[in-house]
């Protein structure tokens, strides 16, 4: 029995999936072609920063997504084209890179994957099937128009998908039906490019329409992630419908918005339109807005940002490790987040009703490089104690709180307790958890110790007593059961 139809009404009633609420982490797996050159510029930091400080036709002129690398390719005069050319010559293809990174992935290990992913703690996997240059990773029966054996001679979407369910993740895949730099060859250099870049022909919604069918009828994704938009006479609703009747608990991101190019076109023939484009774009990107009001989605997804206030409506942060989302081999440690910031993003995000899609970028043949598996297994190493302050959990009627000392508080909860998560070691042996009153009997434990602490009621807070000074770590996190009522006012 199909329980959705074609409509936006009836797709709009699909419910958030638990299982999604309760994950917390998900591992963004970005692996294409572009893992072979492996190569962006790091001078201009991440995209929020460099679109602030460079503006859009900048930013795409030093691009550092190392996945844009065709793109930026493409730009006369990049950073990426002079590399390029030193590297491989006037004469090598972005094409010329199919052979390299199949043979590269014949030493591939999707076991491995999720092995590691599974060991940190994400309860999802997201794989990019097909990024913007085109590049399918499974074999497809819908292969490229105008490119011959454009294909991963493996099944990577399928193996790693088995591999990823066998360790009791769940498995969703990326498809970038906004862009196809095969069906549109001119590079992006301007923000009024972005919607006047998708294709919109027949012939491509066909494609991309085949395309989902297939990967919902032959893998049922639990997460549908597309990106950048999608054609604007495609059939979203429709599309949405069959998987939701296929994945009932499957969810669907913000990504596939829909632009009417025509009066877009019309627009930015007015002077100043353009500028005004760019303006408003950029804004919207570093407020974590990156879709349309008016297209259905599950959840909503800023990118290398993440919202500073509790939201009612669940969202999901985007980013990678460094700069970029494909592997880049110029990103050092000082391009990187430290554990102890990754940490902390995590518990900040969680604490606002958000999840972490925390992307790796493999090399061609597979190998997360050192740098990226450090904070990995750091992350894992503080989940092991704190998993129960994470996964599972909901916010609180409060995202944040502090310290007397002023070491600031994520809260979240689950049944009846709460978790005070302290985003720095205090530096003694007592603690003041301000604006919070606790009922006689009430227990705190510190996760990682069997002893419970002891603490009496102040009247600006609770003071929390260690047996010894607290172990160092990037958060530290407090159970209080039964959950205490926050104080309101004080004398």
């Amino acid at each position: 029995m199909e329980n959705y139809q074609p409509t936006l009404e009836s797709i709009s009633a699909h419910p958030l999936p638990d299982w999604y609420q309760d994950a917390k982490l998900g591992i963004f797996v970005h692996y294409g072609l572009f893992s072979v050159p492996g190569w962006a510029v790091v001078s201009g930091g991440d995209i929020t920063q460099t679109v602030k400080k460079l503006g859009w036709a900048g930013h795409f002129r030093a691009n550092p997504y190392a996945e844009w690398y065709l793109n930026t390719l493409r730009i006369e005069g990049s950073p990426t084209q002079e590399y390029h050319r030193k590297s491989f010559g006037p004469d090598f293809s972005y094409d010329d890179f199919v052979p390299r990174f199949n043979e590269a992935n014949t030493r591939w290990d999707p076991d491995a994957w999720a092995a590691l992913f599974a060991r940190i703690g994400a309860r999802y996997v997201v794989l990019t099937s097909k990024h913007c240059e085109s590049f399918l990773l499974w074999p497809s029966a819908h292969p490229n128009p105008f490119k011959k054996d454009y294909i991963a001679r493996r099944d990577i979407v399928g193996e790693l998908t088995d591999a990823v369910r066998s360790r009791g993740m769940r498995m969703g895949f990326y498809y970038c039906g906004g862009f196809d730099w095969t069906f549109n060859t001119v590079p992006i250099t301007a923000a009024a490019d972005l919607a006047l870049s998708i294709p919109q022909s027949p012939e491509y919604i066909a494609y991309v329409t085949a395309h989902w069918h297939e990967l919902m009828d032959r893998y049922q994704p639990s997460v549908m992630w597309g990106d950048v938009g999608y054609p604007f006479k495609a059939d979203v609703s429709a599309l949405f419908a069959r998987y939701y009747n296929l994945v009932p608990d499957g969810v669907i991101n913000d990504r596939f918005y829909q632009v009417d190019p025509e009066p877009l076109k019309k627009f930015l023939r007015i002077p100043g339109a353009r500028w005004l484009v760019s303006r408003s774009l950029q804004q919207a990107f570093l407020e974590g807005k990156t879709s349309t009001p008016s297209v259905h989605s599950d959840f909503n997804t800023p990118e290398y940002t993440h919202h500073r206030a509790q939201m009612a409506r669940k969202w999901e942060t985007c980013r990678g490790l460094g700069y970029s989302f494909g592997f880049n081999r110029n990103e050092t440690s000082a391009h990187m987040l430290s554990v102890e910031e990754l940490v902390r993003m995590l518990v900040d995000i969680v604490s606002k009703n958000g999840n972490l899609l925390l992307n790796v970028g493999p090399m061609a043949d597979g190998t997360i490089p050192d740098l990226q598996l450090e904070r990995l297994e750091g992350l894992g190493a503080w989940l092991a104690i704190n998993s129960e302050a994470i996964f599972g959990t909901r916010p609180w009627h409060s995202a944040e709180g502090k310290t007397r000392q002023g070491i600031g508080i994520r809260f979240t909860q689950k049944a009846d307790a709460l978790y005070a998560i302290l985003l720095e070691t205090p530096g003694g042996s007592q603690v003041t958890l301000l604006n919070l009153h606790l009922a006689p009997g009430t227990k705190i434990a510190l996760l990682g110790l069997e002893s419970p602490l002891a603490w009496q009621q102040a009247e600006d807070g609770v003071i929390v007593s260690f047996p010894a000074p607290p172990p160092s770590s990037p958060a530290l996190a407090l159970k209080l059961s039964p959950q205490p009522m926050p104080i309101t006012s004080t004398k």
